[in-house]
């Protein structure tokens, strides 16, 4: 349920309405935009009768929301949603580009990844330290040794830092190195670990599952917030369909559709969506051009010998080329990007 003010509603109106929900064992969001106020209540609205709240003052109108999600909904925050990231920031006015290999390997690697990649006008450096692989023997990262070259990395070039973390335990060291933490799609759906990511206190990206409906994925994102952690940030990284041309079908619907239903933030990642480095600088564009907030790209030194996802990796050169191709999808839909 929600509260619509009238414009320009009294304070002491606002706060009026607030206490009676509060009171009664509710949680509210307040949503203030520069006429009228919105208040969402969170809980068990059969408690409330709708027909006292009327008699608040100021009070223009109230409104059901049917969709299980609360938090995360537009009707409740009509706004987009801006989320700093380190000295960055993702939201409606910029398009942001997090770049960096799949897995950390070595030290000297993830400089001279970081190094090129803020050349080329990223300002997110990615990196695995714990890598959730289908096959139990392949490359599972560095872990806590991953995460501190990570930090230096940040350190020496500026950028803000976002790895995926598959547990408690990893946030436990996360929250000490990076600046947002990243639940990858086969933990969409993890709920300890969603409500982990949480508490954390650092900004989260969300994955979409592999099988995951939109309303799945908000609810998902439902739990994070439930936390007291508002800066949470969505990442549409393709879904498994029947098609075997590319590693997973980019639904680029997902971002129209996600503007419509929700006030944060949504990125595209081309890399893991298509699985081919051949595809990326396209779906990228295509990205950019239906109002993904910023892009989650691989780019690696050496992608014919990386440990993890190599064929879907950028070189430099392919990175700073798409860098500059992006440029003029950015001036029509009125984002800025500077390299």
């Amino acid at each position: 349920m929600i509260i619509v003010m009238k414009p320009n509603a009294a304070p002491q109106s606002i706060q009026a309405v607030v206490s009676y929900i509060e009171g009664n064992g509710l949680s509210v969001h307040l949503s203030r935009g520069e006429e009228v106020t919105i208040i969402g209540i969170v809980g068990d609205k059969s408690r409330l009768s709708a027909e006292n709240l009327t008699v608040y003052k100021d009070v223009d109108r109230i409104m059901p929301v049917t969709e299980s999600y609360k938090l995360a909904n537009k009707k409740f925050h009509p706004e987009p949603t801006s989320v700093k990231v380190g000295c960055t920031v993702i939201g409606p006015d910029n398009l942001t580009v997090m770049a960096g290999p799949c897995a950390v390997e070595t030290e000297d690697q993830l400089m001279t990844i970081a190094r090129a990649v803020k050349e080329s006008g990223a300002t997110i450096l990615r990196g695995g330290a714990y890598k959730p692989r289908t096959s139990p023997y392949s490359f599972q990262g560095l872990e806590e040794e991953g995460l501190r070259y990570m930090q230096e990395a940040a350190r020496e070039t500026g950028l803000a830092t976002i790895c995926e973390v598959v547990s408690t335990e990893a946030i436990e060291a996360a929250v000490k190195y990076v600046d947002m933490i990243q639940i990858g799609a086969r933990n969409m759906q993890n709920f300890i670990l969603l409500k982990e990511a949480g508490r954390s206190g650092l900004p989260v990206l969300l994955k979409r599952g592999l099988c995951a409906t939109v309303e799945e994925w908000l609810n998902a994102a439902e739990y994070i917030m439930s936390e007291g952690n508002e800066s949470v940030v969505l990442c549409e990284r393709g879904i498994r369909t029947f098609e075997t041309a590319t590693r997973n079908t980019l639904d680029i619907s997902a971002v129209p559709v996600m503007k419509e239903r929700t006030h944060l933030p949504i990125i595209v990642d081309p890399s893991h969506s298509t699985g081919s480095y051949k595809y990326v600088p396209s779906m990228a564009k295509a990205a950019v051009a239906c109002g993904a907030d910023g892009l989650m790209i691989e780019v690696h030194n050496d992608p014919a010998h990386a440990m993890s996802d190599g064929p879907q990796s950028l070189t430099f050169a392919k990175f700073d080329k798409l860098t500059r191709e992006l440029q003029p999808f950015c001036d029509i839909v009125g984002r800025a990007f500077r390299r």
